[in-house]
């Protein structure tokens, strides 16, 4: 149970239980991220309509963006990420065990040199980005377009942001969890 109340959606304007449903799934996916959300109007109005405007325009492949989200999660330890994403990633084709393992990419059975390449990016604009060669950015520009780059650190970066978010709020977790003080 989160931290703070989960509003119900039931309760929302029509507006908003609509784009409830689109974000969620219809209660399926992240409700209670949305609900918590709901308290600030302004970002439950543009965050939730940012992520699907950017998963409609399918300009980066959606199987780099799971990527990227799941390789963030993981080193952000966000479970609840982790394992709302990583069933996701299994659609484009990395198994669960696989999407696990993404931060031993450099062997990874599942993956071919695109997906680690973009496993690696997603490691440094996550762990050091203002330590990114330039070099990276070379190897990215055979593969992705710049509008593609800048959505792909869009993503990489957000995905950062709602680790925090969940974590802090302690949305999606275990409400038996120990946590140091």
């Amino acid at each position: 149970m989160p931290r703070v109340s989960e509003p119900d959606p039931s309760n929302f304007s029509a507006g908003l239980r609509e784009l409830f449903d689109a974000f969620t799934g219809n209660g399926a996916h992240f409700a209670d991220q949305f609900s918590v959300l709901s308290h600030v109007g302004p970002a439950v109005e543009h965050l939730p309509r940012m992520l699907l405007a950017l998963k409609a325009r399918n300009a980066v492949p959606y199987r780099y963006i799971e990527m990227a989200i799941v390789v963030v999660s993981l080193l952000n330890d966000c479970e609840y990420c982790v394992s709302n994403h990583a069933p996701r990633l299994a659609i484009e084709g990395v198994s669960e065990a696989g999407a696990r393992s993404l931060l031993e990419y450099r062997d990874h059975p599942e993956l071919d040199a695109v997906d680690k390449l973009v496993v690696e990016y997603a490691i440094a604009v996550t762990n050091a980005p203002q330590r990114i060669r330039d070099q990276v950015f070379e190897r990215l520009r055979e593969h992705f377009n710049e509008a593609q780059i800048v959505e792909l650190t869009l993503r990489i970066a957000l995905c950062g942001f709602f680790n925090r978010f969940n974590q802090a709020l302690q949305i999606g977790e275990d409400p038996t969890a120990v946590h140091p003080a």
